[in-house]
């Protein structure tokens, strides 16, 4: 190895000596130029390059879209450190989780310097951190707000965990973990509740403990409220298999939502190279991962010879290159009414080139068959972190600018409304 290293400093030596003078100063003179190179680089597996960052400004903008036409994108708030999910109150506020575990309130526009205190300690590995924040079905009853959140193990593990606590003015109280997955089972983690008031929470796997029926990796759960196993679950007493498993064969779910109207589940799955998906869950499936997918390893060869096989569901939606998928929301609300049954979702970057996030507009007939599909918000060249349709019908859009450092860069909450 010393070898090795004094061979490719020699190389350096020489590869500096040939340049000339003229070259040298060249290069002297294009400190911002390698700046933005190095600004733009992807820490990613990839190592893609990036387009220039944009600021968000202060006035509302106007953009044209497909179908619904003119919409207004208005900036809410400000200054999050990678804000990663939100939830709405009964009283006009809303709640954003950020990754390194504080959990926020915007209030009337203004983001609440002070967090709430009471969420649990969480371990931040990679992109993950406190993850999906959701309110019990009769929250205006019981205060109850529900975290999914990675939990240390001992000194240098962690595992996916559910959390409950309730909200009493600017705190959690009684905060105690209803659910710890067998570690390691770490990875994104999304949250939803069924109309029946059972809790789905999805877990992660990149290999093949997807489509081991007696690990909690790569899998959808269905929960009581209180984390126990509702009786009900598909493979309740079969052998071999957890009984808290609703679905298998999942890769990285970073979207989880439940139709208000019909109660069906569904979710976004990430690929590697492509093979981002939407997902319409049913009880006891499997969704194929990593035995089948349309997706690239990040080497570039194929993650499997082929997309489908007998015995696993296929995806509703698939994108080719990756968009990076994230959260999901159906739009049933009055005031987009040409948007009304559409599905949305985010995204964080397309063909793995930085600063190319998008919001996805999906469009499906009454067999919910793909028809047409359209990307929103790119002009922002941020990341779509996720998307809510809030109870005033409009839709609302966390984003940011990179995954790595302190913060994200820019971040915000934004409120997309129809435009004049």
């Amino acid at each position: 190895m010393s070898t090795l290293r004094t061979i490719a400093a020699v190389l350096l030596v020489v590869l500096a000596a040939a340049l000339s003078a003229d070259q040298q100063q060249s290069v002297e003179q294009q400190p911002a130029n390698l700046a933005d190179d190095a600004r733009r680089r992807n820490g990613g597996p990839a190592g893609a390059m990036g387009v220039d960052a944009v600021s968000l400004p202060s006035e509302p903008m106007i953009f044209d879209t497909a179908e619904q036409h003119r919409i207004r994108v208005v900036v809410v708030a400000k200054g999050f450190a990678h804000p990663w999910s939100l939830a709405f109150l009964p009283d006009g506020a809303m709640l954003v989780t950020e990754r390194a575990g504080f959990l926020r309130v915007v209030r009337n526009g203004v983001l609440d310097p002070r967090p709430i205190l009471g969420t649990p300690e969480v371990r931040v590995t990679s992109l993950w951190g406190l993850m999906d924040v959701a309110l019990h079905p009769r929250f205006s009853e019981n205060r109850l707000i529900y975290l999914s959140y990675l939990k240390p193990v001992g000194s240098d593990r962690s595992t996916m965990a559910l959390a409950r606590g309730r909200l009493e003015g600017g705190a959690l109280v009684d905060v105690k973990d209803i659910f710890v997955s067998d570690p390691p089972t770490a990875g994104s983690t999304r949250i939803a509740f069924g109309r029946d008031g059972l809790l789905f929470a999805t877990t992660t796997s990149d290999n093949l403990r997807a489509q081991d029926p007696g690990d909690l990796g790569g899998k959808i759960l269905r929960l009581r409220d209180d984390g126990s196993v509702p009786s009900e679950n598909p493979f309740i007493g079969r052998a071999g298999y957890r009984p808290e498993i609703y679905s298998l064969g999942h890769r990285s779910q970073v979207g989880l939502a439940v139709h208000p109207e019909s109660g069906a589940v569904w979710s976004t799955e990430h690929g590697r190279q492509g093979g981002d998906e939407v997902n319409f869950i049913l009880p006891g499936r499997n969704y194929g991962w990593p035995i089948v997918s349309y997706g690239t390893n990040y080497s570039g060869a194929r993650t499997s010879e082929r997309p489908w096989q007998d015995g696993t569901e296929q995806p509703l939606v698939y994108w080719v290159p990756s968009i990076g998928i994230t959260g999901i929301t159906f739009y049933t609300g009055d005031r987009f009414p040409s948007w009304k049954g559409n599905v949305f979702v985010g995204g964080l970057q397309r063909g793995r080139i930085s600063r190319t996030g998008r919001l996805e507009r999906i469009v499906f007939n009454s067999k919910w068959e793909e028809l047409r599909r359209e990307s929103l918000l790119t002009e922002l060249k941020k990341r779509v972190r996720d998307v809510r349709q809030g109870p005033d019908g409009l839709l609302y859009v966390l984003v940011e600018d990179d995954f790595s450092g302190p913060t994200g860069g820019e971040t915000a909450l934004l409120r997309i409304e129809p435009a004049p």
